[in-house]
């Protein structure tokens, strides 16, 4: 079977010029942060997560980003400084340099090693979040980071950049150990990833493969199609608030805002009027196949004109208008699979409903239905007080993380309230086509030296090992 694998572009000479210069100096740079300290790489990661997290500069930011991508919300993408200081949190309580972890009774001390040039991918919807957060992490861990930003936000990417670079070189460290393509494109992108020692690819699932086809371990992530199951135990008001805030986030642009609802016939109506109490606005007959026009082509590709808008303009797309204060469009499923689009991932501010009645064993069927359609492995969660319910979810749902009573969006890439690592890259495990199921944190920034000494021997018997299955005569002392 012949590889489908593609190879890179060769570049261009000036493209290869520069990114010869960029490795060089990475190089330069890495040599001099291998030999920080603990207090200095914690005080580096605040020095470059104020310069670009603090609310004058954040907001500075946004507005570049939306201005120059036209995608997303001004007002909730305001809300994503607060992950870079979840991501300082995080980095900061934890060792990186020298003995991390000791565990006496194994007798094993690991420690901690830097990977060396990282090479990371930034997606257009997050042009500062993303190398804000591979920053801190890389510093931390005494890296070096190239990055690739997006075409498309580019300019925000490299102000981005251009402030942490001047952070570090406040605190005589070097800017190198920070730089940025200047002239992205894939073929440039498929170069350094080739050139580096680890790759972080955030982004659309081309690049990922890419990733993965580079010949360089990576990190990479999986597509959304973020589905919650809403239970007869449901507190509908907090479920509808909580789908509002997952769904509205940036424009639903997130691969972890609210897709689908699964939800239970007895609190169906409640539900519904619960998601219009909260600026849902529901699209039924011409206006809902209007809306299916718009957002796919004939064979079902995503349109990206109506890619992270708001709910009027993408009304307006559709050509019918939505009442002031419409805060995302709903509408009702009329089945799950391949040829209802509506079941797959809407990267917008629309989300689909679906009905489920009698056992909860349903409600998993229909969850299981959207995972065939697309979005296996990243995100699925829980309006329920039912424990049994949950578990059994957490048993059955194909994805890596599940979010129980909490906004999708919000909650599963790490949040102040929840136990998740702090992150903006999420591993989707095999489902997803990842090597890792895990939020990508500071342990993926890491190599890690085990040194093992002698311990007490613990080495149990035969019998103990095998059970009924050990047959003495087939151990005979002489063998």
């Amino acid at each position: 079977m012949a590889s489908t694998t593609s190879q890179p572009k060769p570049l261009r000479p000036e493209q290869e010029q520069e990114l010869n210069d960029l490795l060089a100096k990475a190089r330069a740079a890495q040599k001099i942060i291998e030999t920080y300290d603990q207090a200095k790489v914690d005080r580096l990661c605040q020095a470059i997560a104020w310069a670009v997290a603090n609310k004058v500069t954040f907001t500075r930011l946004v507005h570049e980003g939306i201005e120059e991508s036209g995608l997303g919300d001004p007002v909730s993408r305001m809300g994503k400084r607060m992950k870079i200081r979840g991501v300082l949190r995080d980095a900061l309580r934890q060792p990186s340099v020298g003995i991390i972890e000791t565990d006496e009774a194994k007798g094993l001390v690991k420690y901690g090693k830097p990977v060396g040039l990282i090479g990371c991918i930034v997606p257009t919807t997050n042009p500062d979040l993303t190398p804000a957060g591979n920053a801190i992490y890389a510093i931390k861990a005494r890296d070096v980071v190239i990055f690739s930003p997006h075409p498309r936000s580019k300019k925000t990417t490299f102000e981005t950049v251009r402030l942490m670079r001047e952070a570090l070189e406040r605190e005589g460290a070097p800017a190198d150990i920070l730089q940025c393509i200047t002239q992205p494109s894939v073929a440039m992108s498929q170069a350094l990833m080739a050139a580096s020692d680890l790759v972080i690819a955030t982004g659309g699932q081309p690049m990922v493969r890419a990733a993965y086809s580079s010949g360089t371990p990576a990190y990479g992530v999986g597509a959304g199609n973020s589905t919650m199951i809403i239970d007869e135990t449901a507190d509908v008001d907090i479920a509808a608030r909580n789908t509002r805030i997952s769904k509205t986030s940036d424009f639903g642009s997130g691969c972890s805002a609210d897709g689908n609802l699964i939800i239970h016939e007895s609190i169906w109506d409640d539900m519904i009027a619960a998601l219009q109490s909260e600026g849902g606005y529901l699209a039924e007959g011409e206006q809902r196949e209007a809306l299916a026009k718009v957002m796919w082509d004939d064979e079902a590709h995503r349109l990206p004109d109506t890619v992270a808008i708001a709910p009027a303009e993408l009304a307006k797309h559709a050509g019918f208008e939505v009442p002031e204060g419409t805060t995302f469009l709903f509408v009702k499923g009329d089945g799950i699979g391949d040829e209802y689009p509506f079941s797959r991932e809407k990267l917008t501010t629309l989300l689909t409903v679906h009905r489920y009645e009698g056992e909860f064993e349903n409600a998993l069927d229909a969850m299981r239905a959207v995972y065939e359609v697309g979005g296996r492995g990243h995100s699925c969660g829980i309006y329920s007080h039912d424990d049994d319910h949950i578990h059994r979810l957490g048993l059955a749902a194909p994805v890596s993380r599940i979010m129980v009573r909490q906004p999708q969006s919000k909650a599963n890439a790490g949040a102040f309230n929840n136990g998740m690592p702090m992150t903006s890259s999420m591993g989707c495990g095999t489902w997803g086509g990842n090597i890792t199921s895990e939020n990508v944190h500071l342990k993926h920034y890491l190599n890690t030296t085990w040194v093992a000494r002698p311990i007490p021997e613990d080495k149990p018997s035969d019998e103990e090992l095998f059970g009924d299955f050990y047959d003495p005569a087939l151990e005979p002392a002489d063998a």
